[in-house]
């Protein structure tokens, strides 16, 4: 496969040297020159063709595919260019400056079918693959706490801030730990340097089932720090990639005996969590790339994992993102974006609105629950705890909408329609009259988070009378005929159906 790398500059040489020594580099793309000169004569490369204008690149047919790490504020439109000209696109973090671009970028590589992945390389550090997999093994118990920091003097920009430089790797790698996006970022920073760009961050994240996060992030530390902790409920283990023992796991006992006010704490020595050592994450990162371009599957850090640690972000910088909703009717006063408990769960002959959202009063609403304006809730319909609708939604009568769901603006669903939780429905979606999604859960010694997801991304139409099949995904603008069975994931653009749904 051909590859060329636009930007091979501080971390795009990197890309340079692990793809030639891969046998996949084509050519190499930079405004200046020099830098070029300067890589060829430093590491004694050879490339068969060198360009300035990454725009004849993407003319190139014989290119397959580009590696993108340029500054970030350039990714969003190169990457567009790149995935109309057919070519696959590894682009480096930040993905996008905003979550509208990232979004833009990963339609685009969908209704292209092409590979989008974004460069979080931590998820691709042999001691990270190791260390998630101990997690999810259950040596440490339930997740409890996570705690990550990235310190170091420097590179300081004006383009971007200390979360956009440092923070997406972290947030990537406790967003994959937990497979669930926090429920709410709570930020304190400092600027110092520049006016409105913060040099010093910590971020409070919290997700469901009371998990706490904490990342801070400095690029005005005066060393090199890093490290990433995770605390159980039987046991704590740390990454720390600057130690000669990265991985280190301790088995610390902490109980309350008696009517003692101080708990009794039984120390045990770490141990050392073996990983291969020998293996470049880069060089890992770049060989799954190439995979997935060369078979047609989904990196491990596709477009819509970046997209969630672009939201994630986002949540983090904004001032103003809780808005009030007035109460009319039967409440009077304010509430702050969620529905409150004392709006929540109203007895099935109250009527309530919020802003011009309308539930029937035979519905019933559970508390923690966000309701994006415009949105109508009909007749004998539940919306249990957690989930999240977005704006101008349709909800016919006999809809339940399980814990945790996440429902976009504009989406339609009608009668007779169970989204159980797991399901994730995008927005300017359409849901068909008795639509069944099937909804498989492990044992419950596994944990309760431990749904298969589904996902139906956006403007797709899913008819009356379908079934669903859990762990799949229906792709942008797809379309389910009436009475299908859907049993694997549908392609962008693509209208099944049938039993099983088939392409026709």
């Amino acid at each position: 496969m051909n590859v060329v790398v636009i930007g091979c500059g501080h971390w795009g040489k990197n890309h340079v040297r692990v793809l030639d020594e891969l046998g996949h580099l084509y050519g190499l793309c930079d405004i200046e020159g020099r830098v070029i000169a300067r890589l060829k004569k430093g590491h004694r490369l050879v490339w068969s063709l060198r360009y300035i204008d990454y725009n004849y690149a993407l003319e190139d047919p014989n290119i397959d595919a580009v590696i993108i790490a340029t500054p970030s504020e350039t990714h969003c439109q190169i990457a567009i260019d790149a995935l109309k000209a057919g070519k696959h696109v590894l682009v480096e973090k930040p993905m996008a400056m905003n979550t509208e671009d990232a979004e833009n970028m990963r339609l685009m590589a969908e209704v292209n079918d092409r590979v989008l992945m974004v460069g979080h390389i931590l998820n691709y550090h042999p001691a990270i693959t190791r260390l998630k997999q101990f997690i999810w093994d259950g040596e440490i118990g339930d997740v409890q706490y996570i705690y990550s920091n990235r310190l170091n003097i420097g590179r300081i920009r004006r383009n971007e801030n200390v979360i956009q430089s440092f923070a997406p790797h972290d947030i990537s790698v406790i967003l994959s730990i937990l497979n669930t996006m926090p429920s709410n970022v709570r930020v304190e920073s400092g600027e110092f340097l520049s006016k409105g760009i913060p040099d010093i961050t910590l971020m409070h994240l919290d997700f469901p089932d009371n998990i706490k996060a904490h990342i801070f992030v400095s690029w005005l530390h005066p060393v090199k720090e890093q490290k990433l902790v995770i605390i159980g409920d039987k046991g704590m283990v740390v990454f720390d990639p600057l130690s000669d023992k990265a991985l280190k796991v301790y088995e610390h006992k902490i109980s309350w005996e008696g009517q003692d006010d101080v708990a009794t704490i039984k120390e045990a020595e770490y141990k050392i969590l073996s990983w291969r050592a020998d293996i470049e994450p880069l060089k890992n990162e770049l060989n799954h790339f190439i995979e997935c371009c060369e078979q047609g599957t989904r990196p491990l850090t596709d477009g819509r994992e970046g997209l969630n640690v672009l939201k994630v972000m986002e949540m983090a910088s904004e001032k103003d993102k809780i808005k009030p909703f007035v109460v009319s009717g039967e409440h009077g006063g304010k509430i702050m974006g969620k529905v409150k408990e004392f709006e929540a769960g109203l007895h099935r002959n109250s009527l309530w609105k919020l802003a011009g959202i309308f539930v029937h009063k035979s519905s019933y609403i559970d508390d923690d629950v966000e309701i994006g304006e415009g949105t109508k809730i009909w007749h004998y319909s539940h919306v249990q705890r957690g989930a999240i609708i977005g704006k101008n939604c349709t909800l016919g009568q006999n809809v339940n909408i399980g814990p945790g769901v996440k429902i976009g603006d504009n989406v339609k669903i009608q009668n007779n329609v169970s989204v159980y939780e797991g399901v994730t429905i995008e927005k300017d979606v359409f849901i068909g009259p008795s639509v069944v999604f099937t909804n498989v859960k492990y044992r419950e010694q596994f944990g309760r988070r431990d749904f298969t997801k589904t996902l139906v991304c956006i403007g797709a139409k899913i008819g009356a009378n379908s079934t669903i099949i859990c762990g799949v995904t229906i792709g942008t603008c797809a379309f389910i005929g009436a009475g299908s069975v859907v049993t694997k994931d549908v392609k962008a653009l693509d209208t099944v159906y049938g039993n099983p749904a088939r392409v026709k």
